[in-house]
């Protein structure tokens, strides 16, 4: 599973779930993120194998983005995503018998916007990182429209994991 989290608003922009993630797959998530938000300034992640792929630095290198990666063994240089990866085994994983990969990727993205949308959270005022807001009703038959408060918002930071 890869997990990327916006340090700054502590937004969990992905989740892909996989039984395995090679480069391809990490450059595949970072290319849709970045077109949908741009290009962070940097990304901080660990040493595995897909991150520190010759492809994924290189692509990382011509798009501009700064590479951080944690020192082996130690996960308290990445904090917000390991409080993130605790977040979910917590309140999803241990709880959850996924029967297949396609029921785990929906039930994982359906935590993932709540988390994103409802779940407080006490470093941001107890207030979620990216509320769904009701937007004024328009003129003409009734109804609201829901949508991320923020919408293309700059991405200030990311996490991998």
């Amino acid at each position: 599973m890869l997990t990327v989290i916006d340090e700054y608003t502590r937004e969990c922009l992905a989740i892909v779930v996989a039984r395995r993630l090679r480069a391809d797959d990490v450059l595949q998530a970072l290319a849709d993120l970045f077109v949908e938000r741009s290009p962070p300034d940097h990304i901080r992640s660990d040493n595995g194998p897909e991150f520190a792929a010759k492809a994924v630095r290189g692509w990382l290198s011509r798009v501009g983005v700064k590479t951080l990666f944690i020192e082996p063994g130690s996960p308290w240089e990445n904090g917000y995503n390991e409080s993130f990866n605790g977040k979910l085994r917590d309140e999803l994983l241990a709880g959850e018998i996924f029967c297949s990969l396609r029921e785990a990727e929906v039930l994982i993205e359906r935590w993932r916007r709540h988390y994103n949308t409802v779940r407080p959270h006490s470093s941001l005022g107890y207030r979620p990182p990216a509320p769904e807001v009701v937007l004024p009703r328009p003129a003409g038959p009734a109804y609201a429209t829901l949508r991320h408060a923020q919408p293309g918002a700059p991405w200030h930071g990311s996490v991998l994991s």
